[in-house]
């Protein structure tokens, strides 16, 4: 009998759970807000001392109060108009302020918005970072002269302009620097009056989900126009360190991928191909990058196309057979092809993860400062709250596929948790801890 034939060579496949990168995504975006959030409540507790809430100083008039200052002999009425009033009149300067950067952005003053935020960055840490830590050195009774206060400060605030816009510093530096102007500002913004912060918070949360959702919202414009032009936006967003790049993957056989700076969370969009007159929009997971495809025998693909793009950092592999792989929420920085085969290269991507705009950092951590004013129960409640809120939130991205407001979910959740803890828990809690109940 002859001998049987072999089996043909098959290709293997390694592929990824996607439960591991999803958690990784998650992490990477809970974690700097947990840790946003615990900066601001450390600060906050340590500055709120017997003393500082006796006071009867009225708070000073800001933005957020032009139009009513609460006052603690005002009448619960007058202060829930009042405060109605300040977030009507706040949320409408900020749509104005919004308006206008969608003008300026539209008619190509990306220069002039980049160093009006490169100033707006230096002014939070050197002037308003230099006020709270005048007032955490006045109250930890920390001796420091004048002199080298202001040339720590002037340091500090100079190297975190460099790190926010220079693209050559650490990306742990710049994550730093991130938080930390989220702290400063959420420290700010927590001192309002009760009422004000309160209804102001839901203000902002029914903004952003008007500004981003509806068809001419100005968040919403401000992406499209990004994602046309293939560009950075002119704004402050905190990036996620990068997941996933050590397994070789399958570039997608389309267009270049995108990346986005956004005020609020979305994942990475296809940019348009000019050589093309349409392109296949392939299904993708905005949350969980795909799973890594690693193929052996590589002289299988029919074609191989290198494109290098003109408007970006990146390049394109495009290939007409084989199943492509992708990873949706990233950005290829770059690959290496070999020239000793036409059939074999070498690829070296480098990944970028969710993109949160730094006011959802500033409105999570602004709730619970407020929450750690009151009790420590109540910061414990408002936090899981906005964890999960901000966990929905990932998920829907997933499903949806676009750009999702951030603040809606977790600010609703937060205000609710926040007020049946104070109202509800608290008092059930502490009148059976005072008569000795056990459960």
């Amino acid at each position: 009998m002859p001998p049987p034939d072999d089996p043909p060579p098959t290709t293997t496949t390694t592929r990824t759970s996607i439960i591991d990168s999803l958690g990784v995504e998650i992490i990477g975006v809970m974690s700097p807000v947990s840790i946003c959030m615990l900066l601001v409540v450390l600060i906050l507790t340590s500055l709120s001392s017997p003393s500082t809430t006796s006071s009867t100083s009225p708070p000073p008039v800001t933005a957020a109060t032009l139009i009513y200052v609460e006052s603690d002999s005002d009448s619960p009425s007058h202060k829930l108009l009042g405060a109605v009033l300040d977030a009507a009149a706040f949320v409408a300067l900020i749509a104005a302020a919004t308006f206008l950067l969608v003008l300026l952005y539209y008619y190509n003053f990306t220069s002039f918005l980049k160093n009006y935020l490169r100033f707006s960055v230096f002014f939070v840490l050197f002037s308003m970072g230099g006020s709270i830590m005048a007032s955490l050195l006045q109250h930890f009774s920390i001796p420091l002269d004048a002199p080298t206060s202001f040339i720590l400060l002037f340091n500090f605030a100079i190297l975190g302009v460099l790190s926010v816009f220079s693209p050559a510093v650490p990306i742990l530096l710049r994550q730093s620097y991130m938080v930390s102007v989220a702290v400063i500002v959420a420290v700010w913004f927590a001192r309002l009056p009760e009422w004000t912060t309160w209804v102001l918070l839901i203000a902002l949360a029914l903004y952003d989900l008007a500004a981003v959702l509806c068809p001419h919202g100005p968040l919403r414009i401000l992406v499209e126009l990004a994602s046309s032009r293939d560009e950075e936006l002119p704004a402050l967003v905190y990036e996620a360190r990068p997941t996933d790049s050590s397994h070789p993957v399958s570039p997608p056989a389309s267009t270049p991928v995108a990346s986005l700076g956004s005020v609020e969370m979305q994942p990475v969009s296809e940019a348009s191909n000019s050589n093309s007159s349409s392109v296949d929009e392939e299904e993708r997971s905005p949350l969980v990058s795909s799973p890594p495809v690693v193929r052996e025998n590589l002289s299988n693909f029919n074609h191989e196309q290198v494109r290098d793009s003109n408007n970006s950092n990146h390049a394109v592999v495009e290939m007409e057979t084989g199943e492509s792989e992708t990873l949706p929420l990233v950005e290829r920085e770059g690959f290496r092809s070999s020239s000793n085969s036409d059939s074999e290269f070498e690829m070296f991507d480098s990944t970028r993860g969710i993109r949160l705009g730094l006011g959802d950092f500033v409105f999570y951590s602004v709730l619970v400062g407020r929450a750690a004013m009151y009790d420590l129960m109540t910061v414990y409640a408002c936090y899981l709250a906005i964890i999960s809120g901000l966990g929905c939130t990932l998920i829907l991205l997933s499903v949806f596929r676009h750009a999702l407001p951030a603040l809606p979910i977790s600010i609703t959740l937060g205000v609710i948790f926040y007020f049946l803890t104070r109202l509800l828990m608290e008092p059930f809690v502490v009148g059976a801890s005072t008569n000795l109940v056990m459960f």
